[in-house]
């Protein structure tokens, strides 16, 4: 018999991902501890355990799952090549049908006289508050981007215009956005991304400064703190459009006590969540009547539910730096948008993740 840890060892399959096939009913253990309700598996558990890892990596519907899970056991060897054909079958077809979407956009985007993205090319010369830009920098870094594939991502965005700059970030998934005063911005609006590297060295160098000076020309952006400053070469790619991402319809509102919510959340019931192999863990949430937000029990259902990546929920908690926040939990797939009490403009953005299975 081997526990739980030695079969997620053994077989590729995390133990909270054991844990949540055991409670679909897909790879139940052959023993559970009445008392200590610790799973055991049998010997030849580990073999179905390595071909599900195998299936979960491919992508495979849980419902496909269970039905090769059961030819496997059954040695019904015409039933699981069915399944697996019809399964690369969908993948093909779906790749191909994404081939013909994207080259139509290709084409699309070759016909556009403008580029889709804001330009970076501007000037500007700014006065700014050090512990202000300090706290923007703080509130966004977190959901700055890592994918090389979109290196624009990985940066942090600056956007001056009149008498605010807001600083931007998105990993596409998350998106969080802070506003700070400036002044001397006396033309429009002036764009810059600096990498990340420069954006943690520029918010190194506001520790302890009142005042900070901010210039953006011809594709550097430069920051001087006291007798010290710091610069470097901006990305050269466009930042998406942020101001058209977060126009969104106003949901449910519900204020939080952030250490008591945070800990709900760190605590409370989560539910695993696959795409395409990758697997995390999904916090649902509920605003009751009383305008209470809060994780609800697994297995709890209705349309009002809204999933978010749990480790994602926690980052923008603990990036808030404050103890009261509000929540707008809109539809199931309009982002989760989380407020400061006291300063609506630093916000972030969670998009949401669909319940299926």
């Amino acid at each position: 018999m081997r526990s739980i840890g030695e079969m997620a060892r053994e077989s590729g399959l995390g133990v909270s991902a054991l844990r949540f096939y055991d409670r679909a009913g897909v790879l139940v253990p052959d023993q559970v501890d009445p008392v200590t309700g610790y799973r055991w598996y049998a010997p030849e558990q580990l073999g179905e355990a390595r071909v599900l890892a195998r299936l979960r990596r491919a992508g495979m519907p849980l419902a496909d799952v269970r039905l090769v899970l059961a030819g496997w056991t059954a040695a019904d060897t015409e039933l699981v090549r069915r399944l697996l054909e019809a399964h690369l079958r969908r993948l093909e077809k779906g790749l191909s049908a994404a081939r013909a979407e994207f080259s139509a956009l290709r084409d699309l985007l070759d016909d556009r006289e403008n580029p889709l993205m804001s330009s970076p090319l501007s000037a500007a010369r700014l006065s700014v508050s050090g512990p202000g830009l300090a706290a923007a920098l703080d509130a966004v870094r977190f959901a700055a981007g890592t994918d090389p594939e979109l290196p624009v991502l990985a940066g942090v965005h600056l956007d001056a215009e009149g008498d605010a700059l807001h600083v931007v970030a998105t990993d596409r998934y998350r998106m969080a956005v802070a506003r700070t005063a400036a002044s001397g911005q006396g033309g429009g609006r002036v764009q810059a991304t600096v990498p990340l590297p420069l954006a943690d060295a520029m918010r190194a160098l506001l520790d302890g400064e009142d005042e900070a000076r901010l210039t953006v020309d011809d594709g550097r952006v430069t920051l001087e703190a006291g007798d010290r400053q710091t610069g470097g070469r901006c990305l050269g790619q466009g930042f998406p459009d942020y101001r058209r991402l977060v126009r969104l319809p106003a949901g449910r509102r519900a204020e939080v006590k952030v250490p008591a919510f945070t800990e709900a959340v760190r605590t409370g019931p989560v539910r695993l969540h696959e795409d395409g192999g990758a697997t995390c863990e999904l916090t649902v949430l509920e605003v009751s009547g009383d305008g209470r937000v809060a994780p609800v029990p697994e297995g709890a259902d209705g349309p009002d539910l809204v999933a978010v990546n749990r480790a994602f929920l926690l980052d923008a908690l603990a990036a808030a730096a404050d103890d009261r926040l509000v929540m707008e939990v809109g539809a199931p797939t309009a982002p989760l948008v989380i407020r400061g009490a006291d300063d609506g403009h630093t916000f972030s953005l969670l998009m949401p993740v669909r319940l299926s299975d």
